[in-house]
């Protein structure tokens, strides 16, 4: 529900399964397995809002699932150990990027466009970074597409679903034939973030966004000094 409404949900997924006893990086790779199939049923719904030329549009989602499949490669790469000293600070990241993720995509868009190198240099690291972790993928998405000239923020965000979706399906697969998914936790989790995500668009409307927004920001910050007085401490 979190991320239909307002984003954030790997704040509560991603902690909780480390919680319950769940490996870094199986829980990581679980997260992306039980949340994919809700931004698949969510970019279906807005694929007629995406408009751009589609040798440009086929472009970028190429460039999405490669780098989403990078990103899947570099996790599974690394050792247990390893990923772990990097979970403090991705989630610092992440927490950043909630926010003032929106601030820095008003200010590209203030800006105006940027230089097209900039813009497709952008989409491959957001992709990357969205199949190695993903949080605030949404939101690095929108900063992007902002770089490149978009304004019409209904097609921005159907673009974003569509580039999430595809740099979010080659790390699924990748992580779904890797061994490492917590599948004693992975269909639960796919059960709630379909019927989640089915409320979350319901519901939405009425509930607050800001005031949720602040919620999951005191969420991400509390668990972000856990993992460094966790990890550091």
């Amino acid at each position: 529900m979190l991320n239909a409404i307002a984003g954030g949900g790997t704040f509560l997924a991603f902690p909780t399964l480390l919680w319950l006893g769940v490996p870094s990086i199986p829980a990581n790779a679980t997260c992306t397995i039980a949340i994919w199939p809700g931004a698949l049923a969510a970019m279906l719904a807005y694929r007629q809002r995406v408009v751009l030329p589609r040798g440009k549009m086929l472009a970028m989602l190429i460039i999405a699932i490669i780098g989403g499949w990078c990103g899947a490669q570099l996790l599974l790469h690394l050792e247990s150990s390893q990923f772990d000293a990097c979970v403090p600070w991705l989630l610092l990241v992440a927490t950043f990027i909630l926010a003032y993720g929106k601030k820095v995509a008003a200010w590209f868009h203030r800006a105006g466009k940027m230089p097209q190198i900039l813009a497709w240099g952008m989409l491959v690291v957001t992709a990357v970074y969205g199949g190695f972790f993903g949080a605030g993928i949404g939101i690095l998405l929108l900063a992007m597409l902002y770089m490149t000239g978009l304004e019409d923020l209904h097609e921005m965000n159907a673009l974003k679903v569509v580039l999430a979706v595809g740099m979010n399906a080659s790390a699924f697969f990748t992580f779904l034939f890797s061994g490492v998914v917590a599948w004693n936790y992975a269909p639960p989790m796919i059960a709630g973030a379909i019927f989640g995500g089915y409320m979350g668009a319901k519901v939405g409307l009425r509930i607050p966004q800001q005031q949720l927004k602040r919620v999951v920001l005191c969420i991400a910050i509390v668990s972000t000094m856990y993992f460094f007085v966790d990890f550091y401490g």
